[in-house]
């Protein structure tokens, strides 16, 4: 049995969640600036975790509310039943912990998972397609919003945790909503 590989002394890690299918493009490009990704839930498709493209190439991902076998192509569902609903990324300086959370009422979510996952020292949930940073207390609780089409409440969004042995630092991306199509209409002059 090897060693475990030792942890670089710095991770750029890109959270999202809530795509319910393709990632908005820009997204995208900023996961592809980052070392890995980090998925949490309501993902949509494989492709949508095909197209997480981060430097070291590693997707971590759960499962969602909608991603259930009556969403998902058959010919996928088999690759759904290996996506958990919770996980543990150990990152330089402490312990990521992502789970979906649809399953926790919102009123309370925060000090509900700060008792649940104590030993994290940031914990990522999705569901509500909201961004919120709450890094009032340990640990931090980030909701990346919704990085797909669907209710992004502003725009397209995700986060950046740049995790070091030293420090943890959050960048927040809010992306514009695209313009929407106008409606040409036939008038007589």
């Amino acid at each position: 049995m090897s060693d475990p590989q030792p942890l670089p002394p710095s991770l750029r890690v890109a959270l999202l969640a809530d795509t319910h299918g393709p990632a908005d493009p820009r997204v995208l490009s900023t996961v592809a600036g980052c070392d890995i990704a980090v998925h949490g839930g309501d993902i949509g498709s494989v492709a949508v975790l095909a197209s997480l493209q981060p430097r070291l190439g590693q997707v971590y991902a759960v499962r969602g509310n909608n991603d259930v076998h009556r969403t998902w192509p058959v010919e996928e569902q088999v690759l759904l039943e290996r996506i958990p609903e919770r996980a543990q990324v150990e990152l330089p300086g402490g312990l990521l912990v992502v789970e979906h959370s649809h399953r926790m009422a919102a009123a309370g979510r925060h000090e509900r998972l700060r008792r649940r996952y104590p030993q994290a020292r940031v914990i990522v949930y999705g569901h509500s397609h909201r961004l919120v940073v709450d890094c009032d207390s340990l640990p931090w609780v980030l909701n990346p919003g919704a990085a797909g089409r669907s209710r992004t409440y502003g725009g397209p969004s995700c986060l950046v945790l740049t995790a070091s042995l030293d420090s943890w630092e959050i960048e927040e991306y809010r992306f514009a909503l695209p313009p929407r199509a106008k409606v040409q209409t036939a008038t007589d002059c």
